[in-house]
């Protein structure tokens, strides 16, 4: 039975569950999730160490499970150490100093890292969005006290809608300029303030007047981006190729005689880690409470006996010493280890150090094999050695839990008046400067922007066309990560047979082909309503139960269940309703998560997540976080993100037609603008400065070069050829005349973040650098209105991420001297290029976009306008080369 083609789901209809809500933490600053209280992260659990202590560091230590044991919790924990705030009281009136909130900083900073900040540090995206003027400075220090304090707030009850004035009291005033771009960030990337409580969905406005924007995929991914764009003000449309909501994340009703009813999660089902969980806090704000998933899992071998504890004990400790011994492995290795996969290590190592186990043994070796299979939905013998686990840092820590009458609760209440448009699978996407168009079938909808969340497994089939073709960087990146597969077999019983003490109980097999073929049984009883009992499968097992057919299956699993409980006296019953999943087959997921398979890494994620088409398109889902990939929380977070990303973007263009429907002052608005951000560039070296689009810290994201010529020489030929003085003299004379009356030319180019920093390197003075800007990168140098529209994207979108920055007390730029280039220089690298240009033609490809208005002083805007007739020579000069193709190199 495939259940992919079933309409949604009324959870209304459900029977009524009688669930008994967790006790609330004693402490709710201490603890952001009232259902963890078991957890090890309970601050009121913790030591807690004196700041004023004379220990060497002064950290709090406390434990996180890893993740990749889901189906077993994992008995050994990874440390963690937290640096304390200290609580010390300081003169707040003072600018350059610690302010004091109040006495829970460090409660505080535990709630902030379960959210995804560093205790003591700034994220890339706060250092990006400029959310203080100067990094490590001072208020860098007050910046995450404040931070982490709207957080704490916020989770003290998460159905209301934190205000910035509720901090205004307790924040210093000469602090407030820095709460208002704490509370702004933190709100507009959807760190706070979000969900589904009333309080939130109020602040929808009732009238969406903001551009088009068009989400493809009603996943969690797709439906936290809608609900977050919406409350921005943007209008939303939702197409989903499915009949219902919820894409990898789906709650089947199963029903049976007597009344008997269940909710199965055939998709997602696991709450990985509780604490900051944003899932989580949906729960929350529904009243949903959570269950956690008990730590006891017996195993049972193959005659249907108990797994003797001691040898349970005994491998299991082996399995994990061989995973440590794997991880020193591709330390030594080194870059090496990238294309090796886990399984061949691991092999290797049993081999070496596992001469001495019986086949029982071996069995349950490879039923801890099986289960890390399932943990990354990928054989083993593709997962990579480097990078297999590279999100382990970021786990959310907390209980693993199961939420009573199924995830689809959560999808249910996001997709609340959100507009999808069900069975449009799309096929074809367009995307340019203009806005996007998106095509399902024979119907076109028009946008101008476009969210893509639809699965991995999609992306790698090809199935939708994009026009233009994606980057050769984003189409690398979803060829190398890995998308695994995972399948399941729900059955309801006419009762529960197998007990209600357990959450868990796996079984072994002694074919290693078939170690992951329903190898961990999950039991609902407790949460789904009803009698239900979940079978996986995992590996390869799960690849051979696609074509299995369901009948076969539904036997095999009855056969093991009879040899493990009719010895017990137990008559298993036969059940009276069956679902087999096929996500493999499934052609809206093709799979079920991603992993980071041999030759990948967790850029990869990043590289997926990247927006193309000069902000017109954008990619959200688990495979483009490399924080939390392969997990529900994690595709909702990417939602979360994108929708910010998208407004950012959305604002900027708003700005930029602001100042083209002022031709007239658009010149002076644009040259100000650049010359206002070079008074601060972010490199500068001899005659040349260089601003980087921020936002992006990829090799290939843009860069501008300035090049400042001075001080022009009586022999201004110089080193030029007969004939080619002799053809250019009317350039140099144009030259020569505007250096007399203006003393200083800048002249511009567009290039790399890369190709910038290799100039910077360049050695034997700017003759050689402009040499190799010339000669090797071939590049053009212009005035500032031949740089185009081009550019002016990107300088609009480094105004943007600087925001409203003071300027820095000192500059961070790299120096290497503060002559300007002789304009001697100019003019023999415009003769040495005079001929090639004329070969050119190739039209200016586009880049990222945004624009912001800035002021500059009339001195200023004077030295960056050049008339018309130099603006055409200036056009002429250097090989021609696509401007927009330097970013692509």
């Amino acid at each position: 039975m495939n259940p992919f083609d079933q309409t949604p789901d009324q959870f209304s209809s459900f029977p009524p569950l009688q669930f008994i809500p967790y006790p609330p933490p004693l402490n709710p600053n201490s603890n952001p999730n009232p259902n963890a209280n078991s957890s090890p992260y309970n601050p009121t659990q913790i030591p807690i160490q004196d700041p004023n202590s004379t220990s060497p560091s002064h950290l709090l230590s406390f434990t996180v499970p890893k993740k990749r044991r889901r189906g077993r919790p994992q008995r050994k924990a990874t440390s963690f150490h937290l640096p304390l705030i200290p609580n010390v009281t300081l003169n707040a009136d003072t600018s350059d100093e610690i302010i004091v909130i109040n006495k829970e900083s460090t409660a505080e900073a535990l709630i902030a890292l379960s959210a995804g900040f560093p205790a003591d540090s700034l994220t890339e995206e706060e250092i990006d969005a400029g959310v203080v003027p100067l990094i490590g400075g001072i208020e860098q220090v007050n910046y995450i006290l404040i931070r982490n304090h709207i957080i704490a707030k916020w989770r003290e009850n998460v159905s209301n809608w934190v205000t910035k004035e509720m901090f205004i009291d307790a924040i210093p005033k000469h602090c407030h300029t820095l709460l208002d771009s704490t509370y702004n960030y933190l709100v507009s990337h959807g760190y706070i303030n979000f969900g589904v409580a009333p309080a939130i969905k109020e602040k929808i406005p009732a009238e969406l007047i903001k551009s088009n924007v068009i989400v493809i995929g009603a996943g969690l991914a797709g439906l936290a981006a809608a609900r977050q764009l919406m409350r921005f003000g943007f209008k939303v449309t939702v197409l989903e190729g499915r009949k219902r909501a919820g894409g990898r994340v789906y709650t089947k009703k199963m029903e049976g005689g007597n009344r008997l009813c269940a909710a199965a999660d055939l998709g997602g089902s696991v709450l990985t880690g509780t604490l900051g969980n944003p899932l989580g806090i949906v729960a929350r704000q529904l009243g949903y409470p959570l269950h956690k998933v008990r730590d006891k899992c017996p195993l049972y071998s193959l005659d249907g006996k108990p797994v003797d504890p001691d040898m349970d004990m005994k491998v299991e400790t082996a399995f994990n010493r061989l995973l440590d011994k794997a991880s020193r492995l591709r330390q030594l290795m080194g870059e090496v280890s990238v294309d090796v996969s886990l399984g061949a290590a691991l092999e290797t190592f049993r081999q070496v150090y596992g001469d001495a186990v019986n086949a029982e043994e071996m069995n349950l070796f490879n039923w801890h094999l099986a289960n890390l299979e399932y943990a990354n939905a990928g054989l083993l013998s593709k997962l990579s050695l480097a990078f297999w686990d590279q999100d382990d840092p970021y786990d959310m820590g907390g209980d693993h839990c199961f939420l009573p009458g199924g995830n689809g609760r959560l999808v249910h209440a996001l997709a609340e008046n959100v507009p999808i448009l069900y069975e449009k699978t799309v096929h074809t996407i367009r995307y340019g400067s203009d806005g996007v168009q998106v095509i399902a079938g024979s119907q076109v909808f028009e946008g101008d922007m476009a969210l893509c969340t639809v699965p991995l497994g999609v992306l790698k089939s090809g199935s939708i066309k994009f026009i233009p073709e994606l980057p050769q960087r984003k189409l690398d990146g979803i060829k190398r990560l890995g998308f695994g597969l995972l399948n399941k077999v729900a059955m309801l019983f006419p009762h529960v047979f197998w007990g209600t003490d357990l959450d868990t109980f796996g079984h072994l097999s002694d074919d290693p082909s078939r170690r992951g073929e329903f190898f961990l049984f999950y039991s609902y009883a407790t949460v789904a309503g009803g009698p239900l009992l979940i079978a996986l499968v995992a590996g390869e097992a799960a690849h051979k139960f696609e074509s299995m057919p369901p009948t076969d299956a539904v036997t095999r699993v009855l056969q093991i269940l009879k040899g493990i409980f009719e010895p017990q006296g137990i008559i298993v019953p036969e059940p009276i309703q069956t679902v087999c999943t096929r996500w493999g087959g499934d052609p809206f997921s093709l799979g079920s998560y991603s992993n980071v398979a041999v030759g990948a890494s967790g850029d990869d994620y990043d590289i997926l997540a990247e927006s193309v088409g000069d902000g017109r398109l954008f990619f959200a889902g688990e495979a483009t976080t490399r924080r939390y990939p392969a997990t529900m929380h994690g595709a909702f977070v990417s939602g979360l993100r994108e929708s910010s990303n998208m407004a950012h973007y959305a604002n900027a263009r708003t700005l930029r037609k602001k100042i083209d429907r002022s031709p007239s002052k658009n010149a002076h608005s644009c040259a100000s603008l650049l010359a206002d951000l070079f008074r601060e560039p972010d490199l500068e070296f001899g005659s040349f400065s260089v601003i980087f689009a921020q936002k992006n810290a990829d090799p290939r994201s843009a860069a501008i070069l300035r090049v400042t010529f001075s001080e022009p020489r009586k022999k201004s030929h110089e080193g030029s050829k007969p004939d080619q003085q002799h053809s250019n003299k009317l350039l140099f004379q144009q030259l020569q005349s505007h250096f007399n009356h203006q003393q200083q030319l800048h002249v511009y180019t567009l290039l790399s973040r890369q190709q910038a920093l290799e100039l910077r390197e360049v050695r034997g003075g700017d003759e050689m650098r402009l040499n190799h800007l010339c000669e090797k990168l071939g590049v053009k140098l212009v005035g500032r209105k031949g740089l185009g529209s081009t550019a002016d994207s990107v300088i609009a979108s480094i105004k943007a991420e600087r925001g409203n920055r003071k300027p820095a007390p000192t500059t961070l730029a790299l120096k290497s001297g503060a002559s300007k280039l002789n304009t001697g220089i100019l003019k023999r690298k415009m003769v040495r290029k005079a001929k090639i240009v004329r070969s050119s033609n190739g039209p200016a490809a586009p880049t990222n976009s945004n624009v912001v208005n800035s002021k500059v002083s009339e001195e200023t805007r004077a030295s960056e306008e050049i008339r018309p007739a130099d603006q055409m020579l200036l056009d002429t000069l250097g090989s021609g080369q696509n401007q927009g193709d330097m970013l692509k190199q």
